[in-house]
């Protein structure tokens, strides 16, 4: 009898540990992802003519997708708009000693919208802007290791005064998580 409640009380166990993962993952599931409508009130209020105009620096890691740090960078933007129309030169340095350049060409667009080509940019990048924040998606053709592959970015953007703006970027290929990119724009006086 007693073996039989041993067995009757694990079994319990097990099941509310079951249960209880069952819970957890219900629970997490609920939780959707962001929306650019959810940073409509966030101050202070991002126009990307007014941030990505001069001269601005940005340092940033990839991370593979444990969270490992796999490669360092840092930027050099010389940012200029004539109206609507924008161009974002930046000059990458990575701490393997290897540089990249890219030249965005932004468009700006009614209701927040913003569109983008490079040439290293597959298609068109669509981007919305909403009160602080900007979400940037776009493939980039990405040379790894003797290879080109084209992956998706889905960049968020957040300006967090007036010259400082942090960058959180996944990086997508069918579907799969590769990594992440982190990046801290800092504006020059």
């Amino acid at each position: 009898m007693k073996r039989r409640f041993l067995l009757s009380r694990s079994a319990g166990l097990a099941v509310s540990a079951t249960g209880a993962a069952l819970l957890g993952a219900s629970l997490g599931g609920c939780a959707s992802a962001p929306q650019i409508e959810d940073y409509a009130a966030e101050k202070p209020l991002l126009d990307l003519r007014e941030y990505f105009n001069g001269t601005l620096d940005a340092y940033g890691v990839f991370t593979d997708r444990a969270g490992k740090v796999v490669k360092r960078f840092s930027v050099l933007m010389v940012c200029t708009w004539q109206g609507e129309q924008g161009v974002l030169d930046e000059s990458f340095t990575y701490s393997d000693g290897s540089t990249q350049k890219r030249v965005w060409r932004i468009q700006k667009m009614p209701n927040g919208a913003y569109t983008g080509r490079a040439d290293d940019v597959v298609g068109t990048a669509q981007g919305q802007a909403r009160g602080n924040a900007l979400r940037w998606a776009y493939t980039l053709s990405l040379p790894v290791d003797g290879k080109v592959y084209e992956v998706q970015f889905d960049d968020w953007m957040y300006l967090m005064g007036e010259r400082v703006m942090l960058n959180k970027a996944s990086m997508r290929k069918f579907g799969f998580q590769l990594g992440e990119v982190t990046l801290a724009f800092y504006k020059r006086s």
